[in-house]
């Protein structure tokens, strides 16, 4: 397709423009003149400063052309945004967005996992000793019900040792006291 020259009357339809945007956005929000762009088939799109807030750096802009024999037209009314303007992130799917999220998760559990596994493994080396490999327990001599007899039996002489330890200590203050009486019956 050969370059067409746009018609020079477009360059001056501003007018024709700003009643255009006028039809989709209040007039408050429509600023001064802010260039042109000359676009494919003797289009040009008149730019015009935007003053909605939430968008800085944006401009509406209006495309106008001429048919053969006619007067310019508008052919589109966008807000559009300049150098700098401030835009959204870049659209993703739903299924993309839900896929990474599920692998975040995936990969997360697998971390946990192998934690896990590494205490697990301590603590099954250790629990080892204490079990056939059917799972039931070891029992040794004196353990009843897998419950170690021995154990609980030295446990309680412990505290028996303990009670006959202090009550030593009495009879050691007792006879502290009769020492002393039978010193002031001396005198």
């Amino acid at each position: 397709m050969e370059p067409v020259d746009p018609d020079p009357r477009l360059f001056e339809a501003y007018d024709l423009a700003r009643a255009a945007l006028a039809e989709v956005t209040p007039a408050t929000s429509i600023g001064d003149p802010a260039g042109y762009a000359i676009e494919d088939g003797g289009v040009v799109s008149l730019r015009f400063a935007n003053r909605l807030a939430g968008y800085p750096g944006w401009y509406w802009t209006v495309s106008v052309a001429v048919v053969e024999g006619a007067e310019p037209t508008v052919l589109e009314v966008e807000l559009l945004p300049g150098d700098g303007a401030l835009l959204a992130p870049e659209w993703l799917p739903w299924a993309e967005r839900l896929a990474e999220y599920q692998a975040a998760q995936a990969a997360a559990a697998a971390e946990d996992d192998d934690a896990d596994e590494d205490v697990d493994d301590a603590d099954d080396d250790e629990d080892a000793a204490d079990f056939e490999s059917d799972g039931s327990p070891i029992l040794h001599a004196g353990d009843v019900d897998g419950v170690d007899i021995d154990e609980l039996d030295d446990e309680a002489d412990e505290e028996d040792s303990e009670e006959d330890d202090d009550s030593d200590d009495d009879d050691d203050a007792d006879e502290d006291d009769s020492d002393d009486e039978e010193e002031l019956r001396e005198y």
